[in-house]
């Protein structure tokens, strides 16, 4: 049997970001650097983070049922929303780390051999980080590429730190380490600004771009082609590898029902065939084609076509 690839992913995320955060409290016991620490607790945000996440694509997957007729997709939105909000706070932990540092002095040491074992880490985040982003996009698994973006900041943030102890290693300027982990701090706090935004507008149904074009252009090629007459109240929503599309379709008063049915029929599989790598729920009403005669007041105000 074929496992799941993006199962297989988060449980291999989840297993080195333990390996990450037992390595880098490992280098800061040894160099009592503060910008390793610093980042070994970006790591601690990381782990909890990654188990949420491995959480959320199990739940989400699970099918519909009587209670969630549209499945549980939209947690992936509410994990995101929460890792974003727990880089934002390690990033804040991290600033303060710095600023203590700057204030009361900081003396690492033993940072040829620290910066040897951050580096080997780093490399490790790096190849996962970009695995977890390519296969969250190739399955629409919004989860996963959060976790993958979360890896890469954390790949940013051991290299950061790295960058910081060499300088020290080179200068013996004490105070580049805790300076190093406020510019780490406000770089991290940028990536977790960034999952909150995309969370917000997940939550919020903002169509994606590509949809309500492809679903465009698609439709617009069945009224010119002669199909159908005209469209309206055009809606869709993504979540993951899922699109839920409603439309309104126009079609001459004159033909049958059967007919019509045939028509707007072969019209939904054009939609289909649009989004061959996704599951497509279509929701198709059938109109006459002397719209005005048939609804006379006109449709309510929130009729929007995306």
């Amino acid at each position: 049997m074929k496992r799941d690839p993006r199962k297989v992913a988060i449980m291999i995320s989840v297993s080195v970001s333990g390996v990450m955060l037992a390595g880098k409290l490992f280098v800061y016991a040894l160099t009592s650097s503060r910008v390793m620490l610093a980042d070994a607790a970006e790591s601690v945000v990381h782990g909890v983070a990654t188990g949420f996440a491995a959480f959320s694509l199990w739940y989400s997957q699970r099918p519909a049922d009587q209670c969630h007729p549209y499945g549980h997709g939209r947690i992936v939105y509410f994990s995101t929303g929460f890792e974003g909000a727990l880089i934002f706070a390690a990033a804040m932990a991290v600033i303060y780390s710095g600023i203590e540092g700057l204030i009361h002095g900081v003396h690492p040491h033993r940072l040829d051999v620290g910066i040897a074992i951050a580096s080997s880490l780093a490399a490790i985040n790096l190849v996962l980080g970009i695995a977890l982003v390519r296969i969250g996009r190739k399955h629409h698994a919004m989860v996963l590429e959060a976790n993958g973006r979360h890896v890469l900041s954390d790949f940013w943030t051991t290299a950061g730190a790295i960058i910081g102890l060499t300088l020290v290693e080179l200068t013996s300027i004490s105070w580049i380490d805790p300076v190093a982990a406020i510019l780490l701090g406000a770089w991290i706090m940028i990536g977790g600004a960034s999952l909150l935004r995309r969370s917000y507008t997940g939550l919020m149904d903002q169509v994606p771009s590509e949809v309500s074009e492809r679903l465009r252009t698609g439709l617009r090629q069945e009224v010119d082609g002669g199909l159908i007459v005209d469209f309206h109240q055009l809606r869709s929503r993504r979540v993951n590898d899922e699109i839920w599309i409603d439309v309104h379709v126009l079609v001459p008063g004159e033909v049958t029902l059967a007919r019509a049915h045939e028509q707007v029929t072969e019209v939904e599989k054009s939609i289909y065939a649009l989004f061959p790598d996704d599951k497509v729920h279509i929701a198709s009403h059938i109109e006459p084609s002397d719209h005005e005669s048939a609804h006379p007041g006109g449709h309510p105000a929130n009729d929007v076509t995306v």
